[in-house]
């Protein structure tokens, strides 16, 4: 399962993102924020980042730089959340740490480089190679 966030400064560029998924017929889940009215983002990253690890699912967050969505997601056990700018930094982010949580910056991106940066997170699988697997056990240890 998918699930999708944003605090008010991701709100255009999520619902940009939540309209292209619809119309592909993914299944998801919007936890909002469903307005550009000023709130905060930790709720948000909170809500996703444990139905990612309670569902084994993947979750997209955005904010405005993407790092503080990031922040707070990395704080649960099982979740591996990157910040990308680009769909080079999702797909290796996917490929090599098995990231399961993407985070968008969007004052930094369009809505368009947004859905790049998105679907090629969905595409892209684990590569499974071993120095992947042992750096993700590594960090999972802590």
């Amino acid at each position: 399962m998918l699930f999708l966030a944003s605090d008010h400064a991701g709100y255009e560029l999520k619902e940009h993102i939540h309209l292209r998924l619809h119309e592909r017929g993914v299944a998801f889940e919007d936890f909002g924020t469903f307005s550009e009215k000023m709130d905060d983002f930790p709720g948000y990253a909170l809500r996703v980042a444990k139905e990612v690890v309670k569902h084994h699912g993947r979750g997209i967050l955005v904010c405005g730089s993407g790092h503080g969505m990031t922040i707070v997601a990395n704080r649960f056990k099982g979740v591996r959340a990157i910040t990308a700018w680009n769909a080079e930094a999702a797909k290796r982010g996917r490929e090599e740490e098995d990231a399961n949580i993407l985070s968008l910056p969007a004052r930094l991106v369009t809505n368009e480089e947004g859905w790049e940066i998105v679907s090629t997170f969905l595409a892209t699988s684990f590569a499974h190679l071993d120095r992947y697997k042992r750096r993700i056990e590594q960090t999972d240890a802590f």
